[in-house]
């Protein structure tokens, strides 16, 4: 079936991350066992768009979202792409498949009020976790870093010389960003208690745990969750609402798309563009509060 030879072309050729290959193995994984009890079949090549359908309306009867939906049938459709390069199979039976529609969700940002209360916690506590966390905080407010991206952090991409560091972005994009000198002093202050945590054999990665190992995503979701959940009442309290809130803070205040979108390592306006909707309504208030012609 060329399982196999598709992971290492998505991990080798294709640059993707471990973690999204891992994504596409479960979702292929996910069909398979479908396929196989529904049809005895385990030759992935032989299932036709009729069988998929059936795969698709089992999802659905289940509970499972659309847009989970269209991720799974996506990996696939990728899959039969990959099959159909090395000359496996004729046609892809995904090609002319339409995704579910899936309404969009409105991802709330934090205001500068509540990313404020959080910071101000941290005045006074100098302890390494607290500092550590702080350091968190402010990468993902003033970077706009994802989370994947902050864990991997290695000590050599931080350049406080010059006030920036090296993020290793999606499909190995190497970008940097700035920082704000507020960030370095904080920076300067974790890397110096830093430097009496006992480490274990990873000494490269930046950010760390009280037991000296590399941190992880649950850890840092926790962070960025528990300190939140203080001062805002929104639903969503994660990394990437942080992130979501240093892209539409900046538009709010007038920073050009194009900037924003080279800081958060887009690779398209598309994905920038849906943190514009924030911008467009403080640009009416703006406007509604100045035009002339309002105050009549």
């Amino acid at each position: 079936m060329f399982i196999s030879e598709f992971l290492d072309y998505l991990l080798l050729e294709k640059k993707y991350s471990e973690h999204t290959v891992k994504a596409y193995k479960t979702d292929l994984s996910s069909f398979l066992m479908f396929y196989q009890n529904e049809y005895e079949n385990t030759l992935l090549a032989e299932a036709n768009y009729q069988q998929i359908r059936s795969w698709i309306v089992s999802l659905v009867d289940t509970g499972v979202s659309n847009r989970s939906i269209n991720r799974k049938v996506s990996s696939l459709k990728t899959y039969y792409k990959f099959l159909l390069k090395i000359d496996q199979i004729e046609s892809n039976p995904l090609a002319k498949h339409h995704a579910l529609k899936s309404p969009k969700k409105l991802q709330i940002p934090f205001s500068v009020k509540e990313v404020e209360e959080v910071l101000d916690n941290f005045v006074d506590n100098e302890d390494f976790e607290s500092v550590r966390d702080k350091l968190i905080v402010e990468l993902f407010y003033a970077t706009g870093i994802r989370r994947i991206e902050l864990v991997g952090l290695k000590m050599t991409d931080i350049d406080l010389a010059n006030m920036q560091i090296k993020v290793m972005g999606k499909r190995s994009k190497e970008r940097y960003l700035p920082l704000l000198p507020s960030v370095s002093e904080t920076l300067k202050q974790y890397l110096k208690i830093r430097s009496g945590v006992l480490l274990s054999d990873d000494e490269s990665s930046l950010l760390l745990t009280k037991k000296g190992v590399k941190i992880y995503e649950t850890l840092v979701y926790r962070v960025i969750n528990g300190y939140f959940s203080k001062v805002s009442s929104k639903v969503k309290k994660s990394p990437h609402i942080l992130r979501h809130s240093f892209a539409t803070h900046l538009l709010n205040e007038g920073a050009n798309l194009n900037a924003v979108k080279e800081l958060l390592g887009h690779s398209s306006l598309a994905a920038t563009q849906v943190y514009t909707h924030h911008s467009v309504a403080q640009l009416t208030k703006v406007y509604k509060q100045s035009h002339p012609r309002n105050k009549k």
